[in-house]
């Protein structure tokens, strides 16, 4: 039996009893999004995405919605193959892993959180796996931190692995974040144990004001200059965040809010600085200038995605001319899974 009812029973606690209409706008461009893989069943929900070296996506496959599948990550490569890359270890306790964001330190691993929030109404189970990689081979998966309750989003800089905690707690305004561990610090066999607020590893702090959906930091992401982008779910914003020499916060600051925006979710940044943004409410996917100006790029009604439509969209990335996109596929919100397992692809030379 799948136990994925149990985290939007949560969900459904912090958003309130409100049904209210989504925001509507005319997108600036609509290109239609193709199928890039019809997923078999084993891969039910995908989401994370990240570049290796070697031109590979790497995607974490969460499998909320079936849950007796193993949850792994794959590659997808530069030929667009699917590739298995490692199956991920089982929670001791909930006997499931959950992986959302991923990233590859400068170590060469690759990071990814775990979000046990999808597995267990019990708060403070959520991990940062470590997954050890030798001449593009996992060699093993290792526990390197503890204690957060809902993982997301997770991107690296330099010595330093940054990621979200979704909710912190169930207040209104709901309080969320970021932390930031060094790699030095991450070791198997003294995992971090992070204590939400109070911990002095928790580096950008966000308050998500609306009651509806009370999800904060989410997708996020660098740019070239070492700026640091953090969705804010729940009021439909992305934040900028600028760092000292010391690695300080120096500036955080809304780049972009709303503008037809129904939430933000995963994202990507490119190399020139532009964001890449999955609206997941709103089955769109969108780009952020560096000015903060929105243009839609892709957005379409409820459908179960088997003609390519976006359906429940977790994240999004850009490779080549093609943007990617993870249709997590899970019952929230507007959405209703499906029997229908996709990727969507967006070719933007259309």
């Amino acid at each position: 039996m799948t136990k994925w009812y149990l985290t939007f029973a949560v969900a459904a606690a912090f958003a309130g009893c409100e049904n209210k209409k989504p925001m509507s706008a005319v997108p600036d461009l609509l290109l239609k999004p193709r199928v890039g893989f019809l997923l078999p069943e084993k891969y039910n929900s995908p989401d994370g995405m990240t570049i290796g070296k070697d031109g590979s996506i790497y995607l974490s496959i969460n499998n909320v919605v079936h849950q007796e599948f193993p949850a792994m990550i794959l590659r997808i490569t530069p030929d667009d193959k699917l590739e298995e890359v490692i199956t991920l270890p089982p929670h001791p306790e909930t006997k499931l892993a959950s992986p959302l964001g991923l990233a590859f330190g400068t170590d060469g691993n690759l990071y990814v959180a775990d979000n046990q929030a999808f597995c267990t109404k019990d708060a403070g189970k959520s991990r940062l796996l470590r997954v050890n990689m030798k001449d593009g081979k996992a060699t093993g998966c290792d526990v390197v931190a503890t204690g957060f309750t809902m993982a997301n989003g997770l991107a690296t800089q330099g010595d330093g692995v940054f990621v979200c905690e979704s909710t912190i707690s169930s207040a209104t305004p709901t309080p969320s974040g970021v932390y930031k561990f060094k790699l030095n610090e991450l070791d198997p066999a003294s995992p971090v144990k992070v204590t939400g607020l109070d911990d002095p590893h928790l580096v950008v702090k966000l308050m998500t004001q609306n009651p509806e959906h009370k999800v904060g930091a989410n997708g996020l992401d660098f740019d070239a200059a070492g700026n640091l982008y953090v969705c804010n779910f729940g009021d439909r914003e992305v934040i900028k965040v600028s760092f000292d020499a010391a690695g300080k916060v120096k500036t955080q600051a809304v780049l972009a809010k709303e503008q037809g925006m129904e939430s933000c979710d995963g994202l990507h940044v490119d190399a020139e600085g532009n964001c890449w943004v999955a609206d997941f409410l709103g089955n769109a996917v969108v780009k952020i200038s560096k000015d903060g100006k929105v243009t839609i790029i892709a957005k379409n009604g409820e459908s179960d995605g088997a003609d390519g439509s976006l359906h429940a969209p977790s994240e999004c990335i850009l490779r080549g001319n093609k943007i990617y996109v993870s249709n997590i596929n899970l019952t929230y919100g507007p959405h209703k899974s499906s029997k229908v397992y996709t990727m969507s692809v967006i070719d933007l030379n259309n």
